[in-house]
């Protein structure tokens, strides 16, 4: 059962996505197909981003010369499952890449092995545990999980971590409504999610 507050913010995100006139629509996910793809991949939608995608698939369109995702919305009724896998491991591949080759070191997980091996191996055994993202858009992502709603979007880059919306209403108008003004004092997300959250950089999308 998806809450009041995930349903009227997944549907409020549609509607400020298709004021914006920038995307065509297919049919949302079934209840069948949400079963599908949750029982595949192993995680379940949060509410918001669940009635987001039951009130209609936005279409890709064809990219511009030089965008960094082809296709930036995910396809859950039909792209490769291979390339959504990549995309639901895009998080972890990400710390992943910066434990290589930036030396970063998530000071929970203890002293860095000496070996970069046995450093990568033991960074690729903790990420198994964190909670798991979902993307949205491109490499904007909320927390998985049913029963929960209102977290902010993240946009992930390794480990350049930082808000992309209060929530996914916020988002919508962050990312797509070229009339937004610059972030004010009063632009405050509060990621909750463990782990993610200690990445996060202070400031408004960019």
């Amino acid at each position: 059962m998806i809450s009041e507050e995930g349903t009227r913010l997944g549907a409020d995100a549609a509607r400020r996505l298709a004021q914006t006139g920038l995307y065509e629509f297919e049919p949302g996910l079934t209840d069948a197909e949400f079963a599908h793809i949750e029982r595949e991949y192993g995680f379940e939608f949060a509410d918001d981003h669940r009635a987001f995608l039951a009130a209609g698939l936005p279409v890709n369109v064809p990219p511009e010369e030089g965008q960094t995702w082809s296709r930036p919305w995910p396809e859950w009724r039909s792209e490769d499952p291979v390339q959504l896998r990549e995309r639901l491991n895009w998080p972890v591949e990400g710390v992943l890449v910066s434990v290589e080759h930036n030396r970063f070191w998530y000071q929970a997980w203890g002293e860095r092995p000496a070996d970069d091996a046995v450093a990568l191996a033991t960074a690729r055994l903790h990420l198994a545990d964190v909670p798991v993202l979902v993307p949205v858009y491109a490499h904007r992502y909320l927390p998985a999980g049913r029963g929960n709603s209102g977290h902010p979007v993240l946009s992930m880059w390794q480990t350049d971590v930082i808000y992309y919306g209060v929530d996914l209403v916020d988002y919508m108008h962050q990312e797509f409504d070229e009339a937004r003004g610059d972030v004010d004092e009063s632009w405050d997300p509060r990621a909750t999610v463990p782990f993610w959250r200690d990445l996060l950089f202070p400031g408004g999308p960019r």
